[in-house]
């Protein structure tokens, strides 16, 4: 009898274990949810209209930034600069930091570069919820919200990857216009 009470009892808190499993379909859902309302809150007060900072570089090659300015939700402008590291004289004068402005924003003449893509945080925090953040078995996933709730660090990087791994972004500051 003691046997069959500790056995039904075992059933039950496994069963109410598995019943409060998270049924989200992303990792990181709370935080995600939390950083979307600080954005749609940092957009209204905004007006739409910021600048945000992308750093990148690896241990090998000089690093860089790529700033993002919108305005009333359109993208004006596209600027980058290698900041530190590495040996810059072999990168070509006019590569070392240039703009793009509204009409020439993700222009073919630096799609070979390591600027990163022209996206407004809409597009981000949309890329966030529909690729970066999805559950993979395959992967482990990050996200930090440390500009003033805001997306700072969000991808995933495959299970055994070696280097050069993270598919996501990182951003260093957000700022209003």
């Amino acid at each position: 009898m003691k046997f069959k009470i500790y056995f039904i009892t075992l059933l039950s808190i496994a069963s109410l274990v598995l019943s409060c499993e998270s049924d989200d379909s992303l990792n990181y859902q709370n935080d995600f949810e939390n950083s979307q309302e600080a954005w749609l809150n940092f957009k209204e007060s905004s007006n739409n209209s910021y600048k945000y900072v992308i750093p990148g570089g690896t241990l090998s090659s000089p690093s860089w930034e790529t700033t993002i300015t919108v305005s009333n939700g359109v993208i004006i402008e596209r600027d980058f600069k290698y900041t530190t590291g590495g040996d810059l004289s072999l990168i070509p004068e006019d590569q070392l930091e240039w703009t793009e402005n509204e009409s020439e924003i993700n222009s073919s003449e630096h799609e070979d570069t390591a600027a990163y893509y022209a996206l407004t945080l809409d597009d981000i925090y949309d890329k966030a919820e529909q690729e970066w953040l999805i559950k993979r078995k395959d992967a482990t996933t990050y996200f930090e919200s440390n500009n003033n709730g805001l997306i700072s660090s969000c991808g995933y990087v495959m299970n055994g990857c070696a280097d050069s791994c993270f598919t996501g972004i990182g951003i260093k500051s957000i700022e209003t216009l």
